[in-house]
């Protein structure tokens, strides 16, 4: 398992999705869902990319500085 850093570039800005998954195929199939649970109006993603990816252990994890 793993833990992935996803940039997702959106129609009027840019966001960040943390997310475990078996392989890269399973983490990109995850966003729509994760974007759904998120926003009140499910936003069309213009561009997803694979910033980051960690094997998952204890302790894993991302530091996210705001822009």
């Amino acid at each position: 398992m793993y833990l992935y850093k996803l940039e997702i570039t959106l129609e009027q800005q840019t966001v960040n999705l943390i997310v475990a998954a078996e392989d890269d195929d399973k983490a990109f199939s995850y966003v729509e869902g994760q974007l759904t649970r998120h926003f009140v109006s499910t936003p069309q993603p213009k561009e997803i990319a694979l910033v980051e990816k960690k094997r998952l252990s204890p302790g894993s994890g991302y530091v996210i500085e705001g822009a």
